[in-house]
C-alpha cells in the first residue's frame, strides 16, 4: 500500500464522519449555535492555531532523527497553517477535541496520519461550510477568503510527501492514526449537537 492508496483508504473508512462534520450542522456544532461572522472566524482560529501549535513542535523534533522528507513536509504543513491563522482576524478560543488529541500523539507515523492527513480531510469538510455561510451572508470578500484558506488547509501534498517517506508498517500506523483523529474531530461535533437537543445524522 503506498502513500495514495494510503490516502484512499482513510477517506473510505471515514466517510460517514466527514460528511456529517461537513453538513449544514457544522458551524452550529463549532460555534455552540452562535451563527455570527466573530464567531464562526473565531472557530476557525481555534482549529487552525490548534494544528499550527502541535506542527511546530513535531517539526522542530523530526529535525533531529526523522526522515529529511518528513521533517520537510510538518515544517511546510505548520508554516502553512500558520499563514492561514495569520489572515483570520479572530482570536482562538479554547482548543478544539481535535486540536488537543494532536498534543497526545507520539510517534513519527502517528504524527503524519493524526497530524497532516486528518486535518486536511476534517478541514476540507469544515471550510466547506464557512464559504457557505459568508455566501449566504452576502459577504463574498469573506467567502473568498474562506475559499483560499479552504484550498491551502485541503493540500493532501505534506502528508502524501510524508507517507512516500514511511516504510509501509508505518503508512499502516498512520492510516489508524488518521481515521482515529477523524473519529475524535466527529464525536465532538455529535456531542455538541446531542447536546442542543440535534441529531449529528443528516436527515434524509
Amino acid at each position: 500500500m503506498d502513500a495514495a492508496d494510503t490516502i484512499a483508504a482513510v477517506e473510505e473508512a471515514t466517510t460517514t464522519e466527514r460528511t456529517r462534520i461537513g453538513s449544514d450542522k457544522a458551524l452550529i456544532a463549532a460555534t455552540g449555535a452562535n451563527l455570527a461572522a466573530d464567531a464562526v472566524w473565531a472557530a476557525t482560529a481555534t482549529r487552525e492555531a490548534g494544528l499550527a501549535e502541535a506542527l511546530e513542535a513535531w517539526a522542530v523534533e523530526a529535525g533531529g532523527g526523522d526522515g529529511e522528507a518528513i521533517a520537510d513536509a510538518l515544517a511546510r504543513a505548520e508554516r502553512a497553517a500558520s499563514d492561514r491563522l495569520e489572515r483570520i482576524d479572530a482570536a482562538p478560543g479554547e482548543p478544539d477535541a481535535l486540536s488537543v488529541h494532536l498534543g497526545s500523539l507520539e510517534g513519527t507515523a502517528e504524527r503524519v496520519g493524526g497530524g497532516l492527513l486528518a486535518p486536511a480531510l476534517v478541514l476540507d469538510r469544515f471550510y466547506l461550510q464557512v464559504v457557505s455561510f459568508f455566501v449566504n451572508e452576502a459577504d463574498e470578500g469573506s467567502a473568498d477568503v474562506a475559499r483560499e484558506l479552504r484550498s491551502g488547509a485541503s493540500d493532501l501534498g505534506p502528508a502524501r510527501d510524508a507517507l512516500a517517506a514511511l516504510e509501509e508498517s508505518g503508512r499502516e500506523r498512520a492510516q489508524a492514526a488518521a481515521i482515529e483523529a477523524v473519529g475524535v474531530a466527529y464525536e465532538e461535533h455529535a456531542s455538541a449537537l446531542e447536546s442542543m437537543g440535534l441529531d449529528p445524522k443528516p436527515i434524509c
